[in-house]
């Protein structure tokens, strides 16, 4: 991705990379603040209507409202079209899709903690800058204006694909995590041409996306496990549970770590593909398996299981791991991290058009691990994470932008320690190369065979910022931290 929001994050010494962390368990995040009672003043605006009739809610994944209260998903997306701005509204009255400057004055709407911009034709590319300023729900206070990323079409389903093939996609920005906010204003503005005379097109049918990630699940009762199975599962819940069953128990929020000691002692192997049988371990090999870290699965961090498509969908095996930044900027504590997940997975699936979570994993700025698009953490899900080269490879996302701003060593030594595994289940040594085969993109047309590092970079695959210069520059501590965790010298 080009340009990132930065925010300054405490950085450790790069020694540290390699030393254990121990993560830190996410609180689960508070009530949004109500949006009544602040003080007025310059920065309030009066209580009204945030929608034309135009405008959409999306509560549940077929658009019809939920049969009761105890059936509603959590959370919701609010889509505004954008309208002219400035003297386009003048000029460009009759025709407004051209016009080069489109946006929403300030008003007040739902609360949401998370944007994007929508639209219609995935194939476009908006050549220009969105910029949102939102107010708080706590305080009544209006940000500053915040960049948001318009380059996102290196991410997605690969070409040829059901999902990328699907009509259901649009063309999309990165999200953007504001927190909880009742108040919005949006510009975007389209880039000059090459003249400097004129200013080019801007995509068709841009639409604001509002996202309100919902509340997050119940904390356990207390005296209870973390890992204790809810009472009752959905059946899409119990689906994406059952895939992970050989590590953790039905309904479970939390895949236990593994010591390399109880590793040894269950001689752990790789889970095989759905419809295949394990082979027989070389007896005279040596499986260089890192210890699994402990894991927060998709009902750990609050996924609504019926937001995203049914089933699940498997490449042949994992080659290679793509490291991301999410772009949704730095403003989030970690206890908010269930949030932002939830918040990005709404904004893939009902916004965008995916048919789940993008990214294989996630990782926050504590070093906790996340599981995301479902399937089963072991195994190998198809992905829609490095346009061109999700197949036989998984995609981590590292949440943040760091393309100023320094990743955090806890963050870069979970993608060491869930490589380690995740690799070595597959018998791919972290520090080697693998070669995949592009499905097409902006770098490598489709068909060319590429060498990648084990633990690549997405702009390796594809001409992008991404995972952003400061997070691509600790690549390399991961994959000598990564192939130490496996037992190798």
């Amino acid at each position: 991705m080009r340009a990132s929001l930065a925010s300054s994050v405490a950085v450790a010494c790069a020694a540290a990379l390699a030393l254990p962390v121990t993560l830190a368990v996410p609180a689960t995040a508070t009530a949004r603040p109500a949006a009544t009672g602040r003080p007025a003043g310059p920065s309030a605006l009066p209580p009204g209507p945030d929608t034309a009739p135009s405008d959409r809610t999306e509560p549940s994944q077929d658009g019809a409202e939920p049969s009761s209260a105890g059936d509603e998903p959590p959370g919701s997306t609010r889509s505004l079209p954008l309208r002219p701005l400035g003297t386009s509204v003048r000029t460009f009255g009759t025709d407004p899709g051209a016009a080069p400057e489109q946006g929403l004055t300030r008003r007040a709407v739902s609360p949401f903690s998370l944007v994007g911009v929508v639209w219609d034709d995935p194939a476009a590319v908006l050549h220009g800058t969105v910029q949102v300023r939102t107010r708080a729900a706590a305080d009544g206070v209006w940000s500053a204006w915040q960049d948001v990323e318009t380059h996102n079409d290196e991410h997605g389903a690969d070409p040829g694909t059901a999902e990328g093939a699907s009509g259901t996609l649009r063309g999309s920005t990165a999200p953007l995590w504001v927190g909880d906010s009742d108040g919005v204003e949006i510009r975007v503005r389209a880039e000059t041409t090459d003249t400097g005379t004129d200013r080019v097109r801007l995509p068709a049918g841009l639409r604001l996306e509002l996202v309100d990630p919902g509340e997050a699940p119940a904390d356990p009762a207390p005296g209870t496990r973390a890992m204790a199975p809810p009472a009752a599962l959905t059946a899409a819940e119990a689906a994406a549970s059952a895939a992970n069953g050989q590590w953790a128990p039905a309904g479970a929020a939390v895949i236990p770590a593994e010591t390399a000691e109880t590793a040894a002692q269950t001689g752990t192997a790789a889970a095989p593909a759905a419809g295949t049988t394990a082979a027989a371990p070389a007896a005279a090999k040596k499986p260089y398996i890192g210890p699994r870290p402990r894991i927060i699965t998709r009902k750990g961090w609050g996924a609504d299981e019926r937001l995203r498509e049914k089933g699940f969908v498997y490449t042949k095996t994992i080659k290679a791991a793509f490291v991301h930044h999410t772009a949704t900027g730095n403003n989030y504590r970690c206890a908010q991290a269930p949030s932002v997940l939830r918040g990005i997975y709404r904004y893939h699936v009902k916004s965008s058009g995916w048919r789940d979570f993008g990214y294989n994993f996630a990782v926050d700025r504590c070093g906790n691990i996340y599981e995301g698009r479902a399937g089963g953490v072991a195994k190998p899900v198809l992905g829609a994470h490095t346009l061109g080269f999700n197949t036989n490879s998984m995609g981590i996302a590292v949440l943040g932008s760091f393309g100023g701003s320094a990743p955090p060593a806890a963050a870069v030594t979970a993608v060491a320690r869930l490589t380690a595994w995740k690799l070595g289940l597959h018998g791919v040594n972290p520090k080697g190369t693998q070669t995949l085969v592009s499905g097409g993109g902006n770098r490598y047309k489709k068909g060319r065979k590429v060498a990648f590092h084990a633990i690549a970079g997405h702009r390796d695959g594809f001409a992008t910022e991404c995972p952003g210069s400061r997070l691509y520059g600790k690549l390399g501590t991961a994959r000598a931290s990564s192939a130490k965790y496996q037992g190798r010298r």
